[in-house]
């Protein structure tokens, strides 16, 4: 990192990023050497100082592939963001926070599909223990991060 005084060092911090996040996005190695970048919604899970962020999707597609023959992928998550525009000195700049970082993917065995998605529903609705129909699990892959390693950076507002 070339600005080691915006590094985020804390895994506390870190956790914190990733949970005020609401979209990441996953790089998957593409069969003609270019990565192909989706944007997903996830969720997370952090045991014994290890992270895992799961998705879902559909059984079949270019995702599903992709993966299914390289399990390498890399991530990126940001938020926090303001535009900042100083007129009088004809200067902008941009606040941010924002995570990277890459690891393995698997797909969730079935017997723990219920508890990855409900994962998943509690980043977008903390502490409600949102419903979902358990009618979608057979006809939804749900898929595992295993992050390997991973750094955040935050530039704060001026």
């Amino acid at each position: 990192m070339r600005r080691h005084d915006r590094e985020i060092k804390e895994w506390a911090d870190l956790i914190a990023v990733i949970r005020r996040a609401q979209v990441c996005r996953l790089a998957l190695n593409d069969e003609d050497g270019f990565p192909y970048i989706l944007p997903l919604n996830f969720g997370m899970e952090e045991r014994e100082g290890k992270l895992r962020l799961f998705f879902h999707s559909a059984l079949e597609g270019r995702k599903f592939e992709l993966m299914k023959r390289d399990n390498r992928a890399s991530f990126e998550l940001d938020g926090k963001h303001q535009l900042q525009y100083f007129a009088e000195q004809g200067y902008c700049t941009y606040a941010y926070e924002s995570i990277v970082g890459k690891g393995h993917l698997f797909m969730v065995p079935d017997d723990e599909k219920q508890a990855a998605l409900a994962c998943l529903m509690d980043h977008y609705h903390p502490g409600e223990h949102a419903y979902f129909n358990p009618a979608a699990i057979p006809r939804t892959a749900v898929y595992c991060l295993e992050v390997d390693s991973f750094t955040g950076k935050r530039k704060l507002p001026k």
